[in-house]
């Protein structure tokens, strides 16, 4: 990958999140520079967001953290640029995290990363999440796709016991009601919105649907 210009400083965490995010600060302010002269000159990442790459970006995806144990494996879907993907994977060490990415260009972007970093406990899996042959305990998204067709591309990739979290904004009320028949036909399903990143300084809505059996 090209040689760049290091994270702007408008874009650094606080003192007391370098801290919360310990061990794994080093290496996702790593991912923070690979994001901002490669993601952004790829077009997979607007320039607009290099000024809120830590704050609306790595940060946001750190707080899902919080609703997942150590050592549970993860597969992101849509992952993008790694979004929350390489994040979980990073303060997941622990934890095998399989990003499912359709465009090649991201895919390529994501095993150059993972290469960088030094990931060995990530995979990637080029195309939909539809028809995939993997699953995890956890399936994980952010800014894919509404709740309906989110629940229906993860519902099959999330084993007996597991959750599906996905990362939502303001409409999240409004989006859970939307798949109340949905998850009225699943049945082994509970579905909950919750609020994370408190450690982070952050206020993260997340919507946990877990398949009880």
């Amino acid at each position: 990958m090209t040689q760049g210009p290091n994270v702007p400083r408008g874009t650094k965490p606080t003192k007391s999140q370098e801290v919360a995010l310990g061990a794994g600060f080093s290496q996702l302010a790593q991912y923070a520079e690979i994001l901002v002269k490669d993601a952004v000159r790829l077009g997979i990442i607007g320039h607009r967001e290099v000024d809120r790459i830590w704050d609306r970006h790595i940060l946001n995806c750190a707080a899902l953290t919080e609703l997942i144990p150590d050592g549970q494996s993860i597969i992101d879907i849509g992952s993008g640029a790694g979004l929350p993907g390489i994040v979980l994977a990073i303060l997941n060490p622990n934890s095998a995290v399989t990003l499912i990415e359709p465009m090649q260009r991201r895919t390529d972007f994501l095993t150059q990363t993972k290469t960088e970093l030094g990931l060995n406990n990530v995979e990637i899996l080029r195309g939909r999440a539809e028809g995939q042959k993997v699953s995890a305990q956890i399936v994980t998204s952010r800014a894919v796709a509404p709740l309906n067709k989110l629940l229906s591309w993860s519902w099959p990739l999330v084993e007996k016991g597991g959750k599906v979290l996905a990362i939502k904004g303001g409409k999240a009320t409004e989006e859970l009601a939307e798949v109340k028949n949905e998850l009225i036909s699943l049945k082994s399903s509970t579905a909950i919105i919750k609020t994370c990143g408190l450690a982070l300084d952050l206020s993260v809505t997340v919507v946990e649907i877990t398949k009880e059996r």
